[in-house]
């Protein structure tokens, strides 16, 4: 079983998913067991970094005999914690919210888009595919009726903080953030932000190097 461990550093949290992802390839091939050193060719990551990684959760690995690729990846999942379905919300339905809403690989991970929300009233009552878009001032009331967990954020600057604020009154304790800003939570709430533009910035940093 994979063993809880709240020291482990967020380098080897964040290598996790690439290891998910070059399992899960792996299975779709047919592939039943792999050694450290062939994931370590795969992954980009040293065969000892993969196995320290995996030895903070349990180890997992047989000597002379690797991983079984199927229950290691059942094990990743399970750290991960996508082994379970999350209720998620998006607050803004524009371009990006409706692009995010209709990514099949969110079901995949665990993560369950069942309503979007915005203050057009041109776009409350419609959908995007299958889900609903309701208007704004339902936020609230939606999250403690339907239990949910996770809020997704993708309105402006402007606008984030008060919408996580309203998702921790309600009791989300997961924030996927796409506002530029740096949103102020409690410290039992996790959020994840993703910078478009740093990344950019990032990529624009190593083109200048070469």
């Amino acid at each position: 079983m994979a063993k809880s461990n709240s020291k482990v550093s967020e380098t080897v949290i964040r290598r996790l998913p690439k290891y998910h992802r070059y399992l899960s390839e792996l299975l779709e091939k047919n592939v039943d067991r792999i050694s450290s050193q062939e994931l370590s060719g795969l992954t980009g990551f040293t065969a000892s970094q993969i196995r320290q990684d995996l030895n903070n959760f349990g180890g997992f690995g047989q000597q002379g005999y690797g991983y079984n690729v199927e229950a290691l990846r059942g094990q990743i999942d399970k750290i991960l914690g996508i082994d379970r379905i999350y209720k998620t919300i998006i607050v803004g339905a524009g371009r990006l919210g409706s692009v995010i809403s209709m990514y099949g690989g969110f079901k995949e991970s665990g993560f369950d888009i069942i309503a979007l929300f915005d203050k057009d009233k041109d776009k409350v009552g419609t959908n995007v595919g299958d889900i609903p878009i309701y208007h704004f001032d339902m936020i609230e009331d939606y999250i403690k009726k339907y239990n949910v967990e996770v809020g997704i954020i993708t309105v402006p600057k402007t606008g984030a903080q008060s919408i996580a604020d309203i998702f921790v009154k309600s009791g989300i304790k997961g924030i996927w953030n796409f506002a530029p800003t740096d949103l102020i939570v409690p410290e039992d709430v996790v959020v994840e932000s993703v910078r478009l533009n740093d990344s950019l910035l990032t990529l624009s940093y190593y083109l200048t190097e070469e």
